[in-house]
């Protein structure tokens, strides 16, 4: 074989039975069609993405070009677990044995950590990795799956690896052991050792202080938290926040830099997330804009734990980049906290986002 042809549906205009018969006329009527591996790339403007691409597949594409979560340009491109998982439940039978070499145990996990690298959150009703994938919530649905899973569900969380059973009635808590946290996460699928462990016991402890019950959920955040952020440069040592209706927003933060210093800032905002941010601001000394801020409760319940992600794009002209079209862009930086203390939460993500851009910045310097 010579190459790879690659057939793309740009706009996302085809229907599966259009793009299936073009893959299909050019197999039967171009001459040396044998000697390439036809590949598809079907954007999901109409939302048939994933569908475009299994039909090139049944008429002889063999490479579909595809994203994890189906991000991309507009409404994204056709997603790497759908595809994967159609092949996988339907291939042997509907498609004349397709298979891929993708491992599907890692999907979940991958889904996460590309959520996580792009600050783009993947919608709760997406199929295979979206956080309703696999929740029953109507009577009947509860009913049949009691009675046996297949009833509703045509593969299980465990095939994307997503673990969600407790086993051996181990619920836990505020005096839960570390090795008893370093099992559950290693039945979630992180073989987490050493520093990591340490940080995210930890954190585990301080929230278990507040919370009673620590849920698979609670975990995974604060997993996340630690894995996904990168370098620490700034440690948020406290926050202390006055508000209400009498009182004007004011938040005293305090923090710790690279050099070891201790450093202190009250400032007064427009509420008490603001305030905290022009604390943190007025400590690092590095100005960014706020792109984007949103707070998302990991479960249900008033002591539910809060998940913070904030994104921020650099002033600092060092840090800028020409786009494919030409553009110049300012970099952004995204990041997650969690917290039982919204406004912890918020204080935490954001100096994990600035974090991240000093590294950037520092490293930039280092190669100039």
């Amino acid at each position: 074989q010579n190459g790879v042809l690659n057939i793309p549906d740009t706009t996302g205009w085809n229907l599966p039975l259009e793009f299936g018969e073009l893959i299909a006329q050019l197999k039967a009527n171009v001459e040396g069609i044998d000697d390439v591996i036809l590949s598809t790339h079907c954007q999901n403007d109409l939302g048939l993405s994933t569908a475009n691409s299994l039909s090139g597949a049944q008429n002889g594409a063999r490479q579909l070009e595809c994203t994890i979560n189906g991000i991309g340009e507009r409404a994204g491109n056709a997603s790497l677990e759908e595809i994967v998982m159609a092949i996988m439940l339907r291939g042997e039978a509907q498609m004349s044995g397709l298979r891929t070499g993708i491992v599907p145990e890692h999907i979940y996990k991958a889904s996460k950590m590309v959520t996580e690298y792009t600050g783009m959150p993947v919608q709760p009703h997406k199929a295979i990795v979206g956080q309703n994938a696999f929740a029953h919530e109507s009577g009947i649905h509860q009913d049949g799956m009691l009675k046996s899973k297949e009833t509703y569900e045509i593969m299980s969380p465990e095939t994307i690896g997503l673990n969600r059973n407790v086993e051996a009635g181990i619920v836990l808590g505020k005096h839960s052991g570390r090795h008893a946290v370093k099992t559950r996460l290693s039945e979630m699928g992180y073989a987490i050792e050493g520093e990591n462990l340490d940080e995210i016991f930890n954190r585990f402890k301080a929230v278990a202080d507040k919370k009673k019950g620590i849920t698979d959920e609670d975990l995974e955040a604060l997993v996340t938290e630690q894995l996904f952020q990168g370098t620490s440069v700034w440690e948020l040592l406290q926050a202390q926040i006055v508000c209400g209706t009498m009182e004007m927003p004011t938040a005293t933060v305090k923090m710790r830099g690279p050099d070891g210093m201790e450093h202190m800032e009250s400032v007064v905002g427009k509420g008490p997330v603001d305030a905290c941010y022009k604390a943190v601001d007025r400590i690092i000394k590095s100005p960014v804009n706020l792109l984007d801020y949103s707070v998302s409760a990991v479960t249900e319940g008033i002591d539910a734990l809060a998940v913070t992600r904030v994104s921020i794009e650099s002033t600092d002209e060092r840090l800028t980049y020409e786009s494919a079209s030409g553009l110049t862009r300012k970099r952004t930086f995204t990041a997650q906290a969690s917290d039982t203390d919204i406004v912890v939460s918020s204080t935490r993500a954001y100096v994990n986002a600035l974090s991240k851009m000093l590294t950037v910045l520092k490293s930039s310097q280092g190669s100039s």
